[in-house]
């Protein structure tokens, strides 16, 4: 840094913490160590802990400042409402989950291009698996894409396969979406533009917002000389019913909420076929639990889409050059270099 930091470009670190005290004691101190405080403060925003979470902040952590609330407002809520907690003191926040361990000076390659480049957004770092360090993590990778079914992929991860990082997507890459998992945002844009959706709950938020983000003419964008180690997968197995019925309901709200008129009902029709197809699978195997997960995300998604107002959008964002399911299951190509080749 050649000087001190104007308070109105310093970022807050939040970590949104629900009954989270075991994750504190093993992540926190990782981002306390490697958060350059020139440029942030690191802050958890409690969701109602019943734990002892705010014990353990007040005689552990006392340098860390903190958000109460009084009850639990669910993830996307809750960094909501805390984002709008700092918005005045702040000029970017970092969405990090609990999950995530850093180190080196994780921070400051993505605050710096926040700041030399005002048509960003949101961007993300390098996300690497704290299982497997060698390994790129499956919730965002080095930034995400959507194809022209709306199906997300990312460079470093498409459907179950996870590539190892070998430096082969150390550009930084304006990217469709970047991942929730360490998410810096522009407060003001966040704010604006509503935050992340809290009727999703939970799975593709950060998409729908990062389309959004675009629609609105900024910029999405993953930097690789940033990276954190994220543990993942803690709630919700692939496998587990509610995770499926989260996922194909949150992507029909977000097909609707974001494709422009001109092609929503085409879209969502094609959507509904690949769903019914994946039905069908789901029955093949007698896996009548996530057969039923499928048909209650349809069912809901009808009521829950009268919730928003028609997209005005005059784009269609999804990349119509590529259907990830040809070519992941027919063409053979499961690595994202393959599929620029």
């Amino acid at each position: 840094m050649s000087g001190p930091v104007a308070k109105e470009n310093r970022a807050a670190v939040i970590i949104l913490n629900w009954n989270g005290a075991r994750f504190l004691r093993e992540y926190l101190p990782s981002v306390v160590r490697h958060t350059p405080s020139d440029i942030a403060d690191v802050i958890v925003a409690d969701n109602g802990s019943t734990d002892g979470s705010l014990e353990v902040l007040r005689d552990e952590f006392p340098q860390v400042k903190r958000i109460e609330f009084s009850e639990n407002h669910g993830f996307a809520e809750g960094y909501n409402l805390a984002v709008g907690r700092v918005r005045a003191d702040y000029k970017y926040t970092v969405l990090l989950n609990s999950d995530v361990k850093v180190d080196d000076d994780w921070l400051t390659p993505m605050w710096r291009f926040m700041e030399s480049h005002p048509e960003a957004g949101a961007l993300q770092p390098k996300l690497l698996s704290l299982i497997t360090p060698t390994e790129f993590e499956y919730a965002g990778a080095m930034g995400g894409f959507l194809d022209r079914n709306g199906y997300p992929y990312c460079r470093g991860r498409i459907f179950d396969t996870v590539e190892t990082d070998k430096g082969q997507y150390d550009t930084p890459m304006e990217v469709m979406w970047a991942s929730g998992a360490s998410l810096m945002v522009d407060n003001e844009l966040y704010l604006r533009l509503g935050g992340l959706d809290r009727e999703f709950f939970a799975h593709m938020e950060e998409i729908d917002l990062c389309w959004r983000i675009r629609l609105a003419g900024r910029q999405v964008w993953a930097i690789p000389e940033s990276h954190v180690y994220h543990l993942g997968g803690g709630s919700l197995p692939a496998s587990n019913p509610k995770k499926t019925y989260l996922n194909f309901r949150n992507n029909l709200l977000m097909l609707h909420k974001n494709l422009p008129a001109c092609v929503r009902t085409k879209r969502l029709l094609w959507r509904r076929i690949l769903d019914a197809m994946a039905w069908c699978k789901f029955i093949a195997g007698f896996d009548l639990k996530n057969a039923s997960a499928v048909l209650k995300a349809h069912r809901d998604y009808r009521r829950m889409c009268r919730l928003y107002d028609r997209c005005d959008a005059k784009v269609d964002l999804l990349d119509g050059e590529v259907n990830i399911l040809t070519e992941y299951f027919m063409k053979g190509h499961k690595r994202f270099s393959d599929l620029q080749k």
